[in-house]
Order: C-alpha cells, then sequence, then structure tokens
C-alpha cells in the first residue's frame, strides 16, 4: 500500500462519519477502489497465466502466501456475499449469472478455509477472464449501492435473522480459517463494512498481490 492510498483511506473514514462531508466521503471511497482495481487490471497486463498461481511465499504468514488468482477470487467473492447476502438480502451475482460454472471453480465459498499447496491448486482451476468479469461486475453492483447510501444507512446494525440467513448459504466454510467470518460481519454497523471489505480489505490483498508480483519479476 503506498503512502497516497493510505492517506486517501484515512480522509475516507473522516468524511463519512460527518453527514456533511458523507457524500463526498463517499466518492473518495469510490476513487480509491478505481485506483485499487486499475494495479487488478495491471496485473492481468502484465503476467503470464501462471504467474496468477504462484506462490513464492508459501512458508510465511499473511496474505502473500496465496496467489494472485485466490486474492481475487476472496475480495470478489466476499463482497459479493456482504453486499448482497447480508446488506440488500438479495441474490450474490455469483449465483444469479451461474459464475460458478463459469469461473470453474470447485468452492462458493470466500476460500479462507484453503491452505498453503491447496490455494495452488484451486487457483490452477479458475478461468481468469471469466474470474475478472465476476470482479468488475460484483464491483459495480457494489458502488450502485454505495452511491444510493444515505448518512443515516451507517447505523445500520445486523440481526440474528441476518446471521442465519448467510449460514444457511453455505457460501462461508465451518473450518476454523473460515467460521468466523459471519460473526464478524453481523457484528459490524453498515460504516465498519465499508470500512472493511469495500476498501481495507482491497488494500491489503493487493498490496499482497503487488509483493508476489515483484518477488516473481526480481528474478
Amino acid at each position: 500500500m503506498d503512502n497516497e492510498q493510505i492517506e486517501l483511506c484515512s480522509k475516507i473514514k473522516e468524511e463519512i462519519s460527518n453527514e456533511n462531508t458523507f457524500h463526498l466521503g463517499i466518492e473518495n471511497l469510490l476513487l480509491l477502489r478505481k485506483r485499487l482495481f486499475n494495479a487488478i487490471l495491471q496485473l492481468k497486463a502484465e503476467l503470464c497465466r501462471d504467474d496468477f498461481n504462484a506462490m513464492p511465499f508459501i512458508g510465511e504468514d499473511g496474505f502473500h502466501s496465496k496467489t494472485i488468482a485466490y486474492s481475487i477470487w476472496h475480495i470478489f467473492r466476499i463482497e459479493d456475499i456482504v453486499s448482497h447476502a447480508l446488506i440488500n438480502g438479495d441474490d450474490q451475482i455469483f449465483f444469479s449469472e451461474n459464475f460458478q460454472e463459469r469461473i470453474g471453480s470447485p468452492i462458493i465459498t470466500t476460500g479462507n478455509e484453503l491452505v498453503k499447496q491447496r490455494i495452488g491448486n484451486f487457483s490452477e482451476k479458475l478461468d481468469l477472464e471469466t474470474l475478472y468479469q465476476y470482479s468488475t461486475k460484483v464491483k459495480a453492483n457494489t458502488e450502485l449501492m454505495l452511491k444510493n447510501l444515505v448518512f443515516a444507512d451507517l447505523k445500520r446494525r445486523f440481526t440474528i435473522e441476518d446471521k442465519l440467513r448467510l449460514e444457511s448459504l453455505c457460501v462461508v466454510s465451518q473450518s476454523d480459517n473460515a467460521k468466523w467470518l459471519i460473526d464478524y460481519w453481523c457484528g459490524e454497523d453498515l460504516k465498519g463494512l465499508i470500512l472493511m471489505p469495500f476498501s481495507e480489505h482491497w488494500m491489503a490483498h493487493i498490496h499482497a498481490c503487488m509483493l508476489i508480483r515483484n518477488k516473481l519479476h526480481s528474478k
């Protein structure tokens, strides 16, 4: 993450917390997401398909121990689930547009349950072009929702019914690496979700992707 992105993220937090600057904060959030997504698009332009499956940091802790393909999957499955299944209470794009079959994924979850070489094996199965199509659609749908928010929406909290609905969809694994996610999402208000799945989560995983790219091409 570069300093400009970090500063913009801090500015967004301040702006959306004030009713008078809320809409400016949303505009800056959309700007941050545009810049981050451009970095994802740049990876596609720069790298070969095998690079998206590579795990040069497989023995280390942290997001960079995964793959670029996995990271893109993970970012946008979480966003699709949170935006649609939790916030809007409607169908995820993943299901409504048959992206599991189109991408060739063996799972419908966020992928948190996958570790080490299972991540690499999973990544190899994904149709990268369609994964990018999915990512683009999820981003666009989330941003339409963000543009329609008003300041009062930020205090919205989630219920036991919301939690049970998410659990019934089986889009979060029951493994120890994943099962905490639903409690985490449902424990946040809408403002908290905007600041994590829709912005800071992107930043963390895209930074990890850049570390992988740099490692692969430092030889």
